[in-house]
């Protein structure tokens, strides 16, 4: 699995992207967003300081109907409209991730966070470039399982070590100290303390191989 954060350029043909950009200081928290075969729903949480104007100006796009505004504050409105264009959501559709909400857009730019396999991820990016929307990755990690990485033991003696200064340069601990504030040998110590840090640096070298293969 891999957590990957991608900036999308939203074209100025899909109305949301000429919207924001008309009103480049709004900030728009897409809350939830439901994508069917020719429609599409959307709530929204709006900030801008030409608030009326902005939402007057969606509820004139052609492409969208049954605007309302369910709450106001200040700056600030919560609103839910259908849309005939949800073309933005028709990449993640199509490559089958769960997009995390909420998300931001402003000035024409969203950004997404997703949790997927990297067959997904690449596939992502088929969809976004065969809608010609361009986009960068600006991060993707390798998520490995939970408890997967290190099992109770070394993740406890490793946290021991990096309290007591162990991995200070220069070190305020020795592995003498370190076995035994523990209460194990420190042949014990040493041999866990290895096939731990053994396992994070292949963790830190599988991310760095991740980021290769989608950049």
């Amino acid at each position: 699995m891999v957590h990957a954060i991608l900036s999308i350029e939203i074209p100025d043909r899909l109305w949301i992207g000429a919207i924001s950009r008309a009103y480049p200081e709004a900030k728009i928290r897409v809350l939830s967003a439901v994508a069917g075969a020719d429609t599409g729903v959307g709530l929204v949480e709006i900030t801008c300081s030409a608030l009326d104007a902005m939402v007057a100006e969606i509820e004139t796009v052609e492409e969208t109907q049954d605007l309302t505004v369910l709450g106001q504050a200040g700056d600030t409105a919560l609103v839910q409209f259908e849309t005939t264009e949800p073309t933005l959501l028709f990449p993640i559709v199509g490559s089958g991730i769960p997009l995390e909400m909420p998300f931001e857009l402003q000035d024409g730019a969203a950004t997404w966070e997703i949790t997927t396999s990297q067959e997904r991820l690449s596939q992502l990016g088929e969809e976004l470039s065969a809608f010609q929307i361009t986009y960068t990755v600006e991060e993707v990690r390798e998520r490995l399982k939970t408890g997967s990485l290190l099992t109770d033991r070394q993740r406890a003696l490793v946290e021991t070590a990096h309290e007591m200064g162990y991995y200070d340069s220069p070190r305020n601990a020795t592995l003498t100290d370190v076995a035994a504030a523990a209460d194990i040998a420190k042949s014990t110590c040493s041999e866990t303390l290895k096939r731990a840090e053994g396992r994070i640096i292949g963790e830190y070298l599988a991310e760095q191989s991740a980021d290769a293969d989608f950049s």
